[in-house]
């Protein structure tokens, strides 16, 4: 399926029409925000077949894995964000000095604007509506860019948002890097970016010429770290997991392995039998196991397999871009599949003897977007104490996304800025503050010729 992209005049309209919209205050009332997201949860179920077949016909994703990593996140935010939207916009109170006294102070949490968001194809829904849920809470408009590499979802994904949404409130706008490169060069009140570190510096350099403020939900390379004392059957089915759910196409999957000399072989055969009981004996036949993306997708990820040597899987499949779920051995930390985010089932895997190794070979290296550890606790947070990462498990992967309390981000090369829960109502909102003073008192003590200077000097 090839999309229309949106023309650049239709999408100049849709953002002066929705810059003037916002400006009548229609979107600022809780009572407006509650009823849209409802709206948008009521259509997530009448839209859930066709939201599934599209993830079907993009990336051979299962109907259950659709509903699971995709459409309950979505619904879950929705209902977290209803639960907690008036506490949310309540004005905080913060103390106010002596020397303000009888002034009182607070925080007002004002809706930024026009909002941009643009969603890449490994989660074509819930990357580009989970952002929508922070945006309507927080009471902004916004423009919404689906990727054009999972055609069939962006084309859904269109009609559901039209269904529900005025265009001048939300919009969906398609196309490809011309279209991007156009939203990206024009005045925005906030940029919601997820994709890679490479796209997110050019995102953030083309915001800088409006100061527009910026999250950027990137990716990196994620370690997971296999001590000596962890439980291997446990380590290896929930690397197993994390590592093939999408095929491996997820921002926080285990791209590399850091495990103890002394399990390696044993975990190999862990992860084998973890991959049978996950996906089969054979996992091309699998109704769960996701396809790459597209061809230069499934090229790439199978050019990392020449580049040591496999110790498990390795089998491809190019009419059907399938790659097995595959561990590899002996790769050269120099090497491009441990310089590149990998984005598909190819694990490498290297081996320590100390801790200290771990650390110093993570810390060498950007700061990824997520970090897991198996083994005892007290030494995952020690490991935790020593590296940076955006988020982390001990003794899982993935699932601190689950925890709706938890803000999710990255740091440093893996992005900036947070969301999910209260961390998405505050990164669509301004957080305004306020000194309300009495227009009774005023007193002098603050004007020239400052008579009571020595006095006053004291309360500083």
């Amino acid at each position: 399926m090839i999309l229309t992209e949106t023309s650049a005049e239709r999408i100049r309209s849709l953002a002066a029409a929705q810059k003037a919209w916002f400006r009548t205050g229609a979107t600022r009332p809780e009572s407006f925000r509650r009823t849209m997201l409802r709206r948008l949860d009521a259509a997530l179920t009448n839209w859930e077949d066709r939201l599934c077949d599209a993830l079907w016909q993009d990336l051979h994703k299962s109907r259950e894995e659709a509903v699971l990593t995709e459409l309950s996140i979505i619904r879950r935010e929705i209902r977290h964000h209803l639960h907690n939207l008036h506490e949310w916009m309540r004005p905080e109170r913060r103390a106010t000095p002596m020397k303000l006294l009888p002034a009182r102070s607070r925080i007002l949490f004002e809706p930024l604007g026009q909002a941009l968001i643009v969603a890449p194809w490994n989660y074509p829904v819930q990357l580009l509506l989970n952002p929508l849920v922070g945006a309507i809470s927080a009471g902004c408009t916004a423009v919404l860019k689906p990727s054009p590499h999972t055609p069939h979802v962006a084309r859904v994904l269109e009609g559901l948002i039209g269904e529900i949404f005025d265009e001048e409130y939300v919009a969906v706008v398609q196309g490809g890097r011309e279209v991007n490169t156009q939203l990206f060069g024009m005045r925005w009140d906030v940029i919601f970016f997820t994709g890679s570190p490479a796209l997110g510096r050019v995102v953030m350099r083309a915001a800088a010429e409006h100061l527009t403020p910026v999250i950027l939900e990137l990716g990196g390379k994620s370690p997971c770290i296999v001590d000596r004392d962890a439980d291997l059957r446990i380590a290896a089915r929930r690397i197993a997991w994390g590592k093939t759910i999408n095929a491996g196409q997820t921002c926080v999957a285990p791209d590399y392995l850091l495990i103890h000399s002394a399990l390696r072989d044993a975990f190999v055969e862990a992860y084998a039998r973890a991959v049978r009981q996950l996906h089969g004996e054979d996992p091309r036949k699998s109704p769960h196991y996701v396809r790459m993306v597209d061809e230069r997708a499934f090229e790439r990820v199978c050019g990392y397999l020449t580049q040591g040597k496999i110790l498990f899987g390795g089998r491809t499949d190019a009419a059907e871009r399938y790659i097995e779920p595959t561990l590899l051995g002996e790769v050269a930390p120099e090497s491009p599949v441990m310089q590149e985010e990998i984005f598909g089932p190819v694990l490498p895997v290297l081996t320590f003897e100390e801790r200290d190794e771990v650390v110093d070979f993570i810390t060498a290296r950007e700061k990824p977007l997520a970090l897991y550890y198996f083994g005892p606790e007290e030494s995952g947070r020690e490991i935790l104490r020593r590296t940076s990462s955006g988020g982390a498990c001990l003794n899982d992967t993935i699932m601190h996304l689950v925890n709706d309390h938890l803000p999710f981000g990255g740091v440093g090369n893996s992005g900036m800025g947070r969301y999910h829960g209260r961390d998405s109502f505050e990164s669509f909102s301004h957080r305004r503050a306020v000194l309300e003073v009495p227009g009774r008192f005023d007193l002098p003590f603050r004007y020239p010729p400052y008579r009571w200077f020595r006095w006053v000097r004291k309360m500083l």
